[in-house]
């Protein structure tokens, strides 16, 4: 094939004017001339956010969920996932749900109890890479935390926060579970950086906790607290190791086009930031399907990383969510993430194409490393579609390129002094197959070319070891069950109740003697939610199960009401938000302690009136009948109400009790 070579800075780009195809030459590209000696920032990986999205994994069989847990974290096998950053709980929704606290109770301070599947999650990610960086960020606190509505000097910021940052450090310790990092923030809601400079950097040392490093503000698409918080003392400077936010690439729109141009204002970091030195953190990103290899999908997500290097000099980037664990029918489930784990009765699961565009950075370098600015740009200025970064072992002097095309092109570079030289290792992802290895590449007076098709993602490296793990067999999707029953019995004694999702409140296995296992409701106050107006609408503690597609059923469980009142619900559709009533939205049978029962769907009482001489304390059995529009309730077995109402035509079952420790058990849909 003839070529004609074009020099342009100091290395070759090569454009074929005959053979097989015609290549124009991109506007704007440069020659690559690799300088392992040169200037880059150090390389702190790539992974994503765990919360409520990843609460179905924990339900899956065995051997299902741990080869979820594999493709997720085993280093050069799957996704290879190199940070984990998950929700601090607190006993309210943070938009797809509620995580447990570890410390429910101004008590619990003193002694915190590792609930929830995070801690779990983090046991389940070290055991397969033990230098995997781990994470933590609230999206609300519990209510003994709110500042004294009677007091005007009161803070959230305050000395007990401190105490509950701390709390949860030791929560993970004694699952053996040491932290790297802490969010020093509510997520996307700020944080106070006086506090953390005068209070909670000095206390991780005095509670033995100096190796936890903290960064700030977690706050959505601006950079305007920098200057004016995180470099106003050398105090301040020392206490914060990283500035993190979200969505520098925004949110709305996706810029699918990837254009300069039609980028938006005040979400890339101003050059006084990245003059600071600091390390820039993409801690919340993305936020879309792995589905797909087009549109945002995979490929989008690997220019993104790209991107982020070169125009931010951002060196860290988590997604969100890492991998869609969500239930569906919830407010938020939209197949987001790089894999599918989310139906724990069937065991089945799905590995997106995202998987493999993480993969083509995570499987070539790992923190520590070090970017090559040398060898990072576009092949054309006026698209982010075409980007290549490379990256150096501090060490070894091995080397990886990531290379995201846009149109099809040919292309060479040097391979200067600093880096390995040698056979180089290819591996080629695009829309119609993922991570392929294709033939080494032979190094010629110290330079390789190879020819790169288009919209596809490649990694030219001199490791080796890499590999697109997977599995033989894996069961069929299938709908949650039904007819469907659970006493509880199999479970143990702290652990979230199976296949059940909870949106407020925290809803655990207990066991009762006489009884057995149940469950029992153990938020006892309102706390601080994540979120705007549109979480205002969740009044009391609710958990949520089932097919969103139920429709003609009856549900049934025992009950023990302590306090308040409890009531189980039918018809619950997560994506039907109007007026932000979010648990209302469900037909619902309503016993109070005292006897007072309503049948009613959201805020409509349809019917209500009272059992004389109820005893809540004592067991009894509540069922709610909807078939058609007929809707019905019964206690013990006694029909107490009918009533007929054009609503929903069908939905999830619901659980839900006052902010009181409540009890269920033996819940049935039949």
């Amino acid at each position: 094939m003839m070529t004609r070579r074009v020099k342009t800075f100091g290395a070759v780009i090569i454009l074929a004017m005959a053979g097989i195809f015609s290549v124009p030459m991109p506007a704007g590209a440069k020659d690559i001339q690799l300088d392992g000696n040169g200037a880059g920032r150090v390389y702190e990986g790539v992974g994503g956010v765990s919360a409520s999205c990843s609460i179905m994994l924990i339900d899956y069989p065995e051997p299902q969920r741990s080869q979820v847990l594999d493709l997720l974290f085993k280093p050069k096998f799957g996704v290879s996932a190199q940070h984990l950053k998950v929700e601090i709980g607190c006993g309210e929704n943070s938009g797809i749900g509620s995580e447990p606290s570890h410390a429910m109770t101004r008590d619990e301070l003193k002694s915190p109890k590792p609930r929830g599947m995070e801690f779990w999650l983090m046991r389940e990610a070290r055991k397969r890479n033990p230098a995997i960086l781990l994470d933590a960020l609230p999206w609300g606190f519990p209510g003994y935390l709110k500042p004294a509505a009677n007091d005007p000097k009161a803070r959230l910021w305050s000395a007990d926060m401190t105490s509950y940052f701390i709390a949860y450090l030791q929560a993970a310790r004694q699952v053996g579970v040491e932290m790297n990092y802490l969010a020093a923030a509510q997520n996307e809601c700020g944080t106070d950086f006086d506090w953390i400079v005068r209070s909670l950097y000095p206390a991780l040392a005095s509670n033995g906790f100096g190796n936890v490093r903290l960064h700030a503000s977690e706050i959505g698409a601006y950079w305007d607290y920098v200057n004016d918080n995180v470099h106003k003392t050398p105090e301040s400077r020392a206490a914060i190791c990283a500035i993190s936010t979200h969505y520098i690439n925004g949110r709305e729109p996706w810029m699918i086009d990837q254009s300069p141009v039609n980028e938006g204002t005040r979400m890339n970091p101003p050059e006084a930031v990245k003059a600071t030195g600091k390390p820039l953190w993409a801690s919340e990103e993305w936020s879309n399907t792995g589905k797909a290899w087009g549109g945002v999908g995979a490929l989008f997500l690997g220019r993104l990383i790209n991107k982020f290097y070169i125009r931010d000099c951002v060196t860290k980037l988590e997604v969100w969510p890492l991998f869609d664990g969500m239930h569906e029918g919830l407010q938020w489930y939209v197949d987001c993430g790089l894999m599918r784990a989310d139906t724990p009765w069937s065991g089945h699961y799905e590995v997106w194409p995202a998987v493999w565009a993480m993969a083509h950075t995570t499987q070539f370098a790992e923190p520590g490393w070090k970017y090559l600015d040398s060898g990072c740009g576009q092949f054309d200025t006026n698209t982010w579609k075409g980007t290549y970064v490379t990256l150096k072992h501090p060490v070894t002097e091995d080397w990886s390129m990531v290379v995201c095309t846009g149109d099809r092109t040919n292309l060479s570079f040097k391979i200067g002094n600093g880096l390995k030289q040698g056979p180089v290792h290819v591996w080629r992802s695009t829309e119609k197959e993922q991570f392929v290895q294709l033939a080494d590449l032979a190094t010629v007076d110290g330079g390789v070319a190879l020819d790169l098709e288009s919209d596809a993602i490649y990694t030219l490296t001199t490791t080796t070891g890499q590999r697109k793990g997977g599995f033989a067999a894996v069961p069929d999707d299938t709908p949650f069950p039904f007819p469907w029953r659970s006493d509880f019995k199999a479970q143990t004694a702290g652990e979230k109740s199976r296949y059940f999702i909870d949106q407020c409140g925290t809803f655990e296995v207990v066991t009762l003697a006489g009884r057995g296992n149940c469950i029992r409701q153990i938020v006892q106050e309102q706390g601080i939610r994540w979120g705007g107006k549109g979480y205002a609408g969740i009044r009391k503690p609710y958990t949520v199960f089932g097919n969103p597609d139920w429709s003609d059923y009856a549900i049934s469980a025992d009950v023990k009401i302590a306090g308040g009142e409890v009531e189980i619900g039918g018809r619950w559709d997560g994506k039907n938000r109007s007026d932000n009533h979010f648990h209302k939205l469900s037909y619902r049978w309503v016993v109070a302690k005292d006897g007072k029962w309503q049948l009613a769907y959201g805020d409509t009482v349809l019917k209500e009136g009272l059992v004389l001489g109820f005893e809540g304390e004592a067991w009894h059995t509540l069922k709610l009948s909807v078939k058609g529009h007929t809707i019905s309730g019964s206690i013990d077995g006694r029909k107490l109400a009918e009533a007929e109402h054009q609503g929903p035509v069908k939905g999830m079952g619901v659980l839900a009790s006052s902010y009181n420790q409540n009890y269920f058990d033996n819940v049935v849909v039949e």
